[in-house]
């Protein structure tokens, strides 16, 4: 199957996603990124999975089966991939809806494989060795950087869309070196200081006022264009500069909260040495890009995940960890302490984790930071994008007015 199927993956990442597939094909698979956005995506979801389900597996299940049925793959000839962190969330729980929806849609010998490090399934026809798995997270390192830079560069570039051109040809460059351990993970460094190079090199306006926003809130609808209905493109044409906590604070989160469950409950004691070795791992490529964007001059790196955890201890324990957990609002608090006060909140309506570390906790941290500017915003499939951009527009407004006042003050 490996030489005869194609992988297909949705996607939520463009950079981080578009390396992984390189990778991927390196070592001999066939895979695709799902680019599909238009809004039949969520109407095909909605007929085979419930309503009540959250809105990314919705979108997720309709974008595999969209895939399927617009003639562009042959079904008996793919494989849909779908990644689990083994939470009790949409990382888990959401394979099982895929499969219902297959077979409901008369395509049950689609094969799906969910990747997860816990080894909550196993795949015959895939493994997820060590090399892979190394090499796959610097796909993540330089997707977190190209997104960071772009997002720095977008609202202020002289020529529209050179920013993201530019991504796109230095993911192509970096896809070319993914087979070379050497080239790719080795020479990280060098290649890290060479990407932030051409992007301080592209002509940027950085006098033009913007309003820095940042973006939280359920992965899947914080990153994908798909989910959050553009966000980062409404920010921009609105005179905002977006601010996205990178995924490598994810990871970082995963793994502490491997640690976590050892120092707390005395479980996982096996997986506690490999969760503090790759947290050192973690921690060592974190202080090599924050001191390279710190060298640049010009762009800010991102506050150390130490000091995130330092950041949630008043407002929250760490054995909250249920979907994005205390991460959620540790991430708003790395925001304002970065001075941007100014975020939205994304999440799928009715999102447990969402509703209890997100919205839940707006009120506890503008307590603490009377000059925060936060609102939390709902994602479904019935709900209306234009009471969505009205509440965001209203942010906005009030950020240009609090923006205005330092500014005369």
């Amino acid at each position: 199957m490996k030489s005869t199927h194609t992988l297909l993956i949705p996607n939520m990442l463009p950079y981080h996603f578009n390396l992984g597939v390189k990778l991927l094909k390196n070592y001999g698979y066939k895979a695709e990124v799902l680019n599909c956005t238009d809004s039949r995506v969520a109407q095909t979801g909605l007929k085979y999975v419930h309503n009540d389900i959250c809105y990314p597996a919705i979108l997720v299940v309709g974008q595999f089966i969209d895939a399927i049925e617009n003639g562009k793959y042959d079904p008996h000839k793919v494989a849909l991939m779908y990644f689990q962190t083994g939470g009790g969330c949409r990382a888990s729980n959401y394979v099982s809806l895929l499969r219902k929806a297959l077979e409901k849609a008369g395509y049950s010998y689609v094969p799906v494989i969910a990747v997860s490090l816990l080894g909550i399934e196993k795949h015959p026809g895939f493994k997820v060795t060590l090399p892979l798995l190394k090499r796959m997270m610097y796909c993540f390192f330089y997707g977190d950087l190209l997104m960071s830079l772009v997002n720095q560069c977008k609202p202020y570039e002289i020529t529209p869309g050179s920013s993201e051109k530019l991504a796109q040809e230095l993911t192509q460059e970096l896809g070319n070196k993914v087979g070379d351990a050497r080239s790719f993970c080795k020479n990280a460094e060098h290649n890290f200081a060479r990407i932030i190079s051409a992007f301080t090199a592209l002509p940027c306006d950085l006098t033009r006022k913007k309003v820095r926003v940042g973006v939280v809130g359920e992965i899947y609808v914080k990153y994908s264009a798909l989910g959050n209905n553009n966000l980062e493109n409404f920010l921009v044409d609105h005179n905002a500069e977006v601010i996205f906590p990178g995924l490598m604070g994810f990871m970082f989160y995963f793994v502490y909260n491997i640690m976590s469950d050892y120092t707390l409950y005395r479980e996982g004691r096996l997986a506690y040495i490999p969760a503090k070795m790759a947290y050192a791992f973690l921690e060592k490529k974190e202080k090599t890009l924050n001191r390279l964007l710190n060298n640049s001059g010009r762009f800010r790196p991102s506050l150390p995940f130490k000091r995130i955890t330092e950041l949630i201890e008043p407002f929250m324990g760490k054995g909250c960890k249920m979907g994005e957990g205390w991460l959620l609002p540790a991430e708003m608090l790395e925001l304002i302490e970065s001075g941007v006060p100014n975020i939205i909140c994304t999440q799928p309506f009715g999102c447990l984790p969402n509703h209890i570390c997100g919205k839940g906790m707006l009120k506890p941290i503008k307590d603490k930071y009377p000059n925060a500017n936060i609102i939390a915003v709902d994602y479904d499939a019935s709900a209306s994008s234009v009471n969505q951009e009205n509440r965001i527009e209203l942010m906005l407004a009030n950020a240009q007015t609090e923006s205005h006042k330092e500014h005369l003050d």
